[in-house]
């Protein structure tokens, strides 16, 4: 409730602007940049690919998990990386939580993979690293992360920018909408669309193209039911138990981005979940899987105080698992 209060206050319009001193300017310093942010994550990719993190600056005592596991730097993908990114690159920079958040497209094993990045910069030094990977094998997928949408990259007006207070809130309420089968909790725009590992999921599409196969969109793929919001109101994600150790602390007033971590909880106790038509007509969907936890990252954008892309990446994960970040699991 206290983050719809808040969301509220979006409704009628309210831009705020949250301006940086001038300290944050200066990579060396504790408080870097937007744009120093931005250079680290580019200079990462770059040790990446050369296999060699002398080529980054890199704390001593640097914390590095990829795919929920803690590794020593050096490890992991430090190892399989066989191209950076290339055309697709999402950034979100926030001086403020001195942290990156992306989404990009890499190799890896020369396999095309789907990243999901954050660092964290302390004293001109990354503290932390986060790896999430996903092999994407689909055509139509490949095409999809080709390059970014043109939404997700442009700058929003300065008179139009939100705080990043109420941007972390939008991404909250876009969680909490999804645990309570509520596409009324969080504002989204009618050309809202939302993607996963490259498959559209929400939103509206062509006429003679599919729904994504398992990704919970509705048959008739043109309706009103596929839109980001109604989409949810129907109940056709209450196969979705809860959103846990949400990580929400990254956003970027500039772009109207916003980076969020979390895992997604299916015990399956229910093979069906009961799905509500526009109409009002009920129908049972089978959901017969076995129990799992997805890893997921997205990125926001939020503009015209309306959620307009959902640019998302996951991995499936053993039930109540965790994300090495936190001792507990939720």
């Amino acid at each position: 409730m206290k983050h719809m209060a808040i969301l509220a206050l979006a409704s009628i319009g309210l831009a705020i602007t949250a301006p940086l001193s001038d300290a944050q300017t200066d990579c060396e310093s504790g408080n870097p940049s937007r744009a120093c942010l931005i250079t680290f994550a580019d200079n990462y990719f770059s040790a990446l690919a050369a296999h060699d993190p002398s080529k980054v600056k890199m704390a001593p005592d640097a914390r590095f998990t990829e795919q929920a596991q803690v590794l020593e730097v050096g490890e992991g993908l430090w190892k399989t990386m066989t191209e950076g990114p290339k055309t697709f690159r999402i950034y979100v920079p926030d001086p403020v939580s001195k942290e990156i958040g992306a989404l990009a497209m890499i190799k890896s094993d020369n396999q095309p993979t789907e990243i999901g990045l954050r660092l964290k910069v302390e004293n001109g030094r990354i503290k932390e690293a986060e790896h999430l990977l996903a092999r994407i094998t689909s055509d139509t997928s490949l095409a999809n992360l080709a390059t970014p949408r043109p939404g997700l990259l442009a700058t929003v007006p300065e008179n139009k920018r939100l705080s990043r207070e109420m941007l972390l809130l939008f991404a909250h309420g876009y969680y909490d909408a999804i645990e309570q089968s509520d596409g009324n909790a969080v504002p989204f725009a009618d050309d809202c669309v939302r993607r996963e590992n490259g498959m559209q999921t929400a939103g509206p599409r062509p006429a003679n193209v599919a729904p994504a196969a398992g990704g919970g969109a509705l048959p008739g793929a043109t309706g009103p039911a596929q839109l980001c919001g109604p989409q949810l109101t129907t109940r056709v994600m209450s196969y979705i138990d809860s959103i846990d150790l949400r990580r929400v602390r990254i956003a970027d007033p500039e772009t109207g981005l916003v980076f969020g971590l979390s895992m997604f909880r299916h015990s399956m106790t229910s093979k069906t979940v009961t799905v509500v038509n526009p109409d009002g007509t009920r129908r049972e969907q089978e959901r017969n899987f076995q129990p799992f936890d997805t890893e997921a990252a997205h990125i926001f954008k939020v503009q015209g105080n309306r959620i307009h892309e959902i640019e998302a990446l996951g991995f499936r994960q053993p039930l109540y698992s965790k994300n090495g970040w936190s001792e507990f699991p939720r």
